[in-house]
């Protein structure tokens, strides 16, 4: 009776210990710069949307698990830069940004610092997917490339739609 006492107490504190670490691995520190190597979209983006040149992307943590995040944008010869609040959900590594509209869910890739953060929502009346994969440094990484590949394949989103935009450090205007 003792040693199923014993057994029963040690299952619910393996239990207990397993809960926790996967509460820290939802604690995940995204802070920081992020590079894209990667993007696809699910065929709503119109041609003249898909970016000719991106450039990294600056993440700070913010209380209660929200994300501010920091991007600039080139249009028209310009950089532009924007700035989104991403609110944590009860959902692991899900937020929602612009007042609940779209969705972010990002998911970590075996590729050591590399992540995948997709957005769905809806945008003129069309519903809209689009992911990135993102790693901690600039270098080109095939290995997080092809688990990207095969993200993009169970959201059963055509291969044709990834493209690699060029990546630049920081932006600079076109002189004239």
């Amino acid at each position: 009776m003792k040693s199923l006492l014993l057994t029963v107490l040690l299952l619910g504190l393996v239990a207990v210990l397993k809960a926790q670490e996967d509460l820290l691995d939802d604690k995940e520190d995204f802070s920081g710069t992020w590079y894209m190597k990667g993007m696809v979209h699910n065929g709503t983006l119109p041609k003249n949307k898909i970016p000719e040149r991106v450039f990294p992307v600056t993440i700070t943590a913010l209380e209660e698990g929200n994300l501010e995040v920091k991007i600039i944008i080139w249009k028209k010869g310009q950089c532009h830069e924007f700035k989104f609040k991403m609110e944590k959900t009860e959902e692991p590594n899900k937020y929602v940004t612009f007042h609940g509209k779209r969705h972010v869910y990002i998911e970590k890739l075996n590729t050591k610092d590399h992540y995948i953060f997709y957005c769905e929502g809806h945008f003129k009346g069309k519903h809209f997917g689009m992911g990135k994969v993102m790693g901690r440094n600039s270098e080109e990484s095939p290995e997080a490339m092809e688990e990207f590949k095969e993200f993009v394949k169970r959201k059963k989103i055509p291969q044709e739609n990834i493209f690699v935009p060029e990546m630049r450090e920081e932006c600079e205007p076109e002189s004239d």
